[in-house]
């Protein structure tokens, strides 16, 4: 990375704060552990301050955040940027009609739905997730917005696993992320 965030004091701080957890929620995963952040609360404004920063003016109707971190950090990136919050839930978890979608993900297969009706035809949708690995959860999101019509935007995480190549597969959709984790050698 060579950009601003590099120079931005705050970057430093939260990456201060993410606990990395190996071997969970299976051997050889290294979890990027979000929940001590989230108890900083400097460090998590600043998160969510970085977001809205970028985001501000940028005509976002809708924020969809994936299920379960993406809710920590979407609504209130809606809320600061003035724009709706979508929930991208798992199989079962919405009452109502949905549409779902089918994906794989670092560590098996799953599914992610979303209210019909809760995004439209012409919406500009912001995807926010803790963190992309393979891509899966990213690219089912933005194909349930696509499928209605909705302009994805950006995709927005706080960490990239930029060694299992999500990024490749979100088909040249931009992608923001404050934080790259590099397993150490």
């Amino acid at each position: 990375m060579s950009d601003y965030r590099d120079e931005d004091p705050r970057i430093h701080g939260i990456r201060t704060k993410i606990r990395v957890v190996p071997n969970f929620p299976k051997p050889g995963i290294m979890f990027q552990d979000i929940t001590t952040l989230l108890l900083d609360p400097k460090a998590f404004k600043d998160t969510i301050d970085l977001f809205v920063e970028r985001y501000k003016g940028k005509n976002i109707s809708v924020v969809a955040g994936i299920e379960a971190r993406g809710f920590i950090f979407g609504p209130p990136i809606a809320l600061a940027i003035g724009a709706k919050f979508v929930p991208m839930r798992k199989p079962k978890k919405l009452p109502g009609k949905v549409i779902s979608q089918d994906y794989t993900l670092e560590y098996g297969r799953d599914r992610m739905e979303m209210h019909v009706g809760a995004v439209e035809a012409g919406d500009r949708a912001l995807v926010v997730d803790d963190l992309i690995a393979t891509g899966g959860t990213l690219c089912a999101a933005m194909d349930l917005l696509e499928r209605v019509g909705a302009e994805v935007v950006e995709c927005a995480c706080v960490i990239e696993l930029p060694e299992l190549k999500g990024r490749e597969k979100l088909n040249g959709k931009p992608l923001y992320v404050l934080l790259e984790y590099y397993p150490e050698a």
